[in-house]
Formats: C-alpha cells, sequence, structure tokens
C-alpha cells in the first residue's frame, strides 16, 4: 500500500431504494473511523445521487456514478453526461466496469473516450480492468490486462502522460458476484503488474501515486488480507457495500 491513501469503494449497482440509499450512507458517515487515514466513495443508481449528496459530503465521503456518456449534451437518450453528474455532486465516475463489458458490449476503444471525457471536464475515472475465468485459466491473464491497459487508455498514451488522480480497479470477472476471491497473492500479482505498465509507460513517479483498487467478492473476512499487499491501495466493493453491517467493518479495516 506504500503512502497511499486507502480508498474504499462501494459499487451499488441496480440496487437498493432510495429511502435505504439515504440511510446507508447515514449509518456509514456516522459509525466510520474518526480518522481520515481512508477515503471512502460510494457509487449509487444515477436516480439516488442528488438525494445521497448532502449526506455523503458531510460524512466525508466521496461520490461516484457508475457509468456516463462520453458526450456532454446531444440527442442520446437514456444517457447521462459528465456535466450533469457534476451538478449533482459525483467527483467520480466508474467506467469500463466488466457487466458494462461483458452485458452491455462496452469497448476499450468507448471506455477511453469515456475516460477522456472524464478528465477533461474534471472528473476522476475509477478504470476497470480484468480477465475471465476462460483467460485466466487459459494462462492470458496478463496479456488481457495489458490489452484493456492500452485500449481504455489510449489518449493518455498519445498524450505521455497519466494524470495521478486516475484509478485504476482490477476486478478479476470471475471473482465478481461469485463468491470467489482472487487470493491477496494472485491480486498482488496482477497489480504489482499495472503499476508496472504504468510505471513502463507514465514513469515511476506517476506509478507510485496511482491508486490500484482491488475487486471481486472483497468481504469484512479478506479486507485485511487483501491491504496487506504493498500495491493494492483499495477496494472497490459490490454487495457487501449494501449494507451497514459488512460495509463498515472494510471502511474501517485499519481500526479492526
Amino acid at each position: 500500500m506504500g503512502s497511499r491513501k486507502p480508498l474504499i469503494a462501494g459499487n451499488w449497482k441496480m440496487n437498493l431504494t432510495l429511502s435505504q440509499a439515504v440511510e446507508l450512507v447515514n449509518a456509514v458517515g456516522t459509525n466510520r473511523a474518526k480518522s481520515d487515514d481512508v477515503d471512502v466513495l460510494v457509487a449509487p443508481p444515477f436516480t439516488f445521487l442528488g438525494a445521497v449528496r448532502q449526506e455523503a459530503s458531510a460524512a466525508r465521503i466521496f461520490l461516484s456514478a457508475q457509468n456516463m456518456h462520453f458526450e456532454i449534451k446531444g440527442a442520446y437518450t437514456g444517457e447521462i453526461s459528465g456535466r450533469m453528474l457534476q451538478d449533482v455532486g459525483c467527483t467520480h465516475v466508474i467506467l469500463g466496469h466488466s457487466e458494462r463489458r461483458s452485458i452491455f458490449g462496452e469497448k476499450s476503444q468507448t471506455v477511453d473516450l469515456k475516460v477522456k471525457a472524464a478528465v477533461m471536464i474534471g472528473l476522476i475515472p475509477i478504470v476497470c480492468i480484468g480477465e475471465s475465468l476462460e483467460e485466466r485459466e487459459a494462462e492470458k491473464t496478463f496479456e488481457i490486462i495489458k490489452g484493456q491497459l492500452e485500449g481504455s487508455l489510449q489518449n493518455f498514451l498519445a498524450d505521455d502522460k497519466m494524470p495521478r488522480s486516475t484509478i485504476i480497479a482490477y476486478e478479476p470477472v470471475w471473482a465478481i458476484g461469485t463468491g470467489r476471491t482472487a487470493t491477496p497473492g494472485q491480486a498482488q500479482e496482477v497489480h504489482a503488474f499495472i503499476r508496472g505498465w504504468i510505471a513502463e509507460k507514465f514513469g515511476k513517479p506517476t506509478s507510485d501515486e496511482i491508486r490500484i483498487l482491488y475487486g471481486g467478492s472483497v468481504t469484512p473476512a479478506n479486507i485485511k488480507d487483501l491491504m496487506r499487499e504493498p500495491d493494492i491501495d483499495g477496494a472497490l466493493v459490490g454487495g457487501a457495500s449494501l449494507k451497514a453491517d459488512t460495509f463498515l467493518p472494510i471502511v474501517n479495516f485499519l481500526a479492526a
């Protein structure tokens, strides 16, 4: 983990009701550790962002969206722009989540356009990458990760510059919502590869500052072991972020 400040991010996906969302943020804000040693972020569904904003701000919790379009405005029925997200209080946006890639057919080139648009207006992108079970079993993990990095960060590569606020989230697809978790050693191996790639392309000072999160069935039982690894800087939490009694122990892992 080094000197990088840990970040625990809750991705609520398409879950909860408005009242449950507000109650959850209030509970996390009230019961999180009082120190500022860990950043906390939540990514509610679009329709909850406005209601959660005030509670999240008061609780020192960053507000993120789960996706966005790469255009600022236009005839894109059903889409949300980065400017709209900023207007409702978002500072971050999750891009390229495996469910966006696998269910909705998003390609890395599309993710790259979204990353570029987010950075251009001042949103911090949380860029998700990860391999499937078939790809891991075929020993293609590093090939897939390298390809997704190159495809999803094309504009950074073209500019020869990666904003150090950028966040990368490694999510082995085979461990998302399955109850299976990469061992700390497996996760660290891929995180180290990602950091090495960033150092090669953008320099060691940049790679030393970029936070790389692990996502994939993170729970109160495994968070401390994951966070002991030198290149794991936090977690992108799915199911365990939907209830205060499971999310809080992850948020407060340093105090446990």
